[in-house]
C-alpha cells in the first residue's frame, strides 16, 4: 500500500514519508544533539542543534541513496518502482513485481549496502579532510559510522533485510525454486527478529530498560515482515494455474460517452459498477472508473460529460484471456488500477472484449483458495 506524504521525485520516483519517520527523526535529533553536548561541551546549545539535527537529516538522505541504489537496478531489469517511503525504521522501496531471476534478486539486493559503505568511506575521507573543523569531522564521522552500521545489519540474512534477500537469492539459484527459496528466507528471518527481541527483552531486564526497546521493536517489525513474506508466497501458490479467463465478468457494463458526469454518478449508484467501457455510435472510444470521475470538482459534473474525462483507448491497458493471473496482478499493481478488460486475440481496433477482471475479483478467489485446504491422499496400505 502507498501512504505518507509526498515531498518530491527523483529520477520520477516518488519519495514518501510516513508520519512514523517525523517520530523518530524528531527523537534521533535530540539524541545527538544530546550526545555532542556531552561530547563537544564548549560548542554553543545552538550548535548542538545544529550538527545534531545535520546529521539526523544526512542519516536519512543516506537511507534514501541506500533504497535509490536499490531503484537503480530493479529498473535495470525493467522493473518499476512505485515510490520510496522514509518511515520510522529507516526506508523502503515499492516495486512492481518480484524479479524473475535469482541473478536479479542478488543484484537488486546488494546495491543497497554497497551504496551505504561507499557512503561510509565518503564521509571518512571527509572527516579527514574537515580535521581542522571540529564541528564537520563531527558530522562526518557520525555519518561515516552510521552508514558503516547501516549496511553491516541490512546484510544480516534476515528476511526481508538485505541480507535477507541476498540468502533467498543464493538458495534460489541452488534449488532453482523460487517458493522453497522464500520459506527458507522467512524462517531464518523469524530466527533473527526472535534473536533481537530476546537481546532486548535481556537489555530491558539486566541493563538499563531504555536500552532494550529499540532491539525488541526492530525484533517485532522484522517478525512481521518475515510473516508477511510467507503470506504473500502463499497468495502466490494460491494463483499459481489461473489465468484471466478464471476470474474474470463476462458481463462487460458499457456506458454511452454522451451522458453527463452526473448521470454516470447516479448510474454507480444505482448498480454499483465503479468502471464501465465507453462507446460512441457503436464504437469503443475509452474507459470510465470512479477515479477518473472524482477528478473533476463535484459541482462541475453537471458540465462535463463522460468522454470529456473517459482513459481514452489507446491509454487503455488490456488483459489476455490465457493471461497468468499472477502476472496479470503484478500489473494492476504497479499501474496503480483495479480493473482491465479482457480480450480475445491481439488488443487493437480489431479486439474485441469478452470481459472484466478487478483486483476485487483476484482477491476473492485468493481467499477462496486459501480457506479449502488441499485433499491429502491416502496412504497405500
Amino acid at each position: 500500500m502507498r501512504r505518507g506524504l509526498q515531498i518530491g521525485r527523483i529520477f520520477g520516483i516518488p519519495i514518501l514519508l510516513d508520519p512514523s519517520w517525523l517520530i523518530i527523526f524528531g527523537a534521533w535529533s535530540y539524541l545527538l544533539s544530546t550526545q555532542f553536548r556531552e561530547t563537544y561541551p564548549k560548542w554553543t546549545q545552538s550548535q548542538h542543534w545544529i550538527v545534531g539535527v545535520g546529521s539526523s537529516l544526512l542519516f536519512f538522505g543516506s537511507v534514501l541513496f541506500h533504497e535509490l541504489s536499490h531503484s537503480m537496478v530493479a529498473r535495470h531489469y525493467k522493473i518499476r518502482v512505485m515510490s520510496i517511503t522514509l518511515f520510522i525504521f529507516g526506508g523502503v522501496a515499492r516495486i512492481g513485481r518480484d524479479p524473475a531471476k535469482a541473478i536479479q534478486e542478488f543484484n537488486i539486493a546488494v546495491a543497497g549496502p554497497l551504496a551505504s559503505f561507499f557512503l561510509a568511506a565518503t564521509f571518512s575521507g571527509l572527516r579527514a579532510l574537515f580535521s581542522f573543523d571540529e564541528k564537520l569531522a563531527a558530522l562526518a564521522s557520525y555519518l561515516a559510522i552510521a552508514n558503516l552500521f547501516l549496511g553491516l545489519f541490512n546484510l544480516a540474512p534476515g528476511f526481508p533485510l538485505d541480507g535477507g534477500r541476498i540468502f533467498r537469492s543464493i538458495v534460489w539459484g541452488v534449488t532453482k525454486d523460487f517458493a522453497k527459496a522464500t520459506r527458507i528466507a522467512g524462517f531464518s528471518g523469524k530466527l533473527i527478529a526472535y534473536g533481537l527481541i530476546s537481546y532486548g527483552a535481556w537489555c530491558a531486564l539486566n541493563t538499563h530498560w531504555q536500552s532494550g526497546i529499540w532491539p525488541a521493536v526492530i525484533g517485532l517489525y522484522l517478525l512481521s515482515a518475515a510473516q508477511d513474506s510467507l503470506t504473500q508466497l502463499a497468495f502466490r501458490e494460491n494463483l499459481r494455474g489461473l489465468s484471466a479467463a478464471d476470474v474474470m465478468s463476462q458481463e462487460v457494463p458499457i456506458i454511452s460517452g454522451g451522458i453527463s458526469l452526473e448521470d454516470y454518478s447516479a448510474e454507480v449508484q444505482r448498480t454499483g459498477r465503479r468502471f464501465h467501457l465507453v462507446v460512441t455510435d457503436d464504437r469503443l472510444v475509452g474507459m470510465i472508473n470512479v477515479h477518473a470521475l472524482h477528478q473533476v470538482p463535484r459541482d462541475e459534473w453537471a458540465h462535463n460529460s463522460v468522454q470529456a474525462v473517459m482513459i481514452p483507448r489507446d491509454r487503455i491497458l488490456w488483459a489476455s484471456q490465457e493471461e497468468p493471473l499472477l502476472r496479470l496482478l503484478e500489473r494492476l499493481i504497479a499501474a496503480d488500477i483495479n480493473q482491465m478488460p479482457v480480450v480475445s486475440g491481439t488488443p487493437g481496433d480489431g479486439a474485441h472484449v469478452i470481459g472484466m477482471v478487478s483486483r476485487d475479483a483476484i482477491l476473492r478467489v485468493m481467499q477462496a483458495r486459501s480457506e479449502i485446504r488441499p485433499t491429502t491422499p491416502a496412504k497405500q496400505a
